[in-house]
């Protein structure tokens, strides 16, 4: 499975729906998942890197402290509407399967760029087939019950003429150090965008 994309809704209380799209099909799996665990996701996602070390990016460095890695990760089971994870760990050889929840393993999968896998019987019970190949993310969102965050507004560089590109690029740097700093990653993430939408 691959990531398409986290979604919310105001309604959603804080939570997130993380959306995994299978690899060679038009299946996608939402999965909701917290605050942190979403920010956790999108972070690495984002390639920002916090000051300090954050819970996923600790175990990261805690699970290569022991010469190990993690292999794969497998969303092997749904039950009342919960779903359940393992980590498959590579140690001196041998695989170790850890228990997780998904949020935490898919966090740390992409910590170690590793496969994320889900069992047929959990993707056929909650899986969503995507009838819309233009707008996969959006689809799936709207059939979870979630709608997408809109883009953030970029100001248009002609209404601000006295302001060059340059110029432009160093503001915006600057305010994303400043967020990064302040740990406010969603201001990070928006700022990022706007930043690459500049272009080189």
């Amino acid at each position: 499975m691959d990531i398409l994309g986290l979604s919310t809704s105001p309604s959603s209380g804080g939570a997130y729906a993380l959306i995994l799209n299978e690899h060679d099909g038009n299946r996608r799996l939402p999965i909701i998942i917290g605050t942190f665990e979403a920010q956790a996701i999108a972070l690495e996602l984002e390639h920002i890197k916090p000051p300090r070390p954050m819970t996923h990016d600790l175990l990261r460095n805690v699970i290569q402290s022991f010469d190990s890695f993690v292999k794969y990760i497998f969303i092997n089971n749904l039950k009342d509407g919960t779903f359940f994870a393992k980590i498959i760990y590579e140690f001196q050889g041998e695989e170790i399967e850890q228990d997780a929840r998904p949020s935490d393993a898919i966090a740390l999968s992409i910590r170690f760029k590793a496969p994320i896998y889900v069992s047929p019987e959990v993707l056929n019970e909650a899986g969503i087939v995507s009838d819309d190949e233009s707008n996969p993310a959006g689809k799936a969102s709207e059939k979870a019950g979630v709608s997408r965050q809109s883009e953030p507004a970029v100001p248009s560089t002609s209404s601000r003429a006295a302001v060059s590109p340059d110029d432009k690029r160093k503001q915006l740097e600057k305010k994303l150090q400043q967020a990064i700093k302040n740990e406010d990653y969603e201001k990070a993430a928006q700022l990022r965008d706007e930043i690459a939408k500049l272009g080189n």
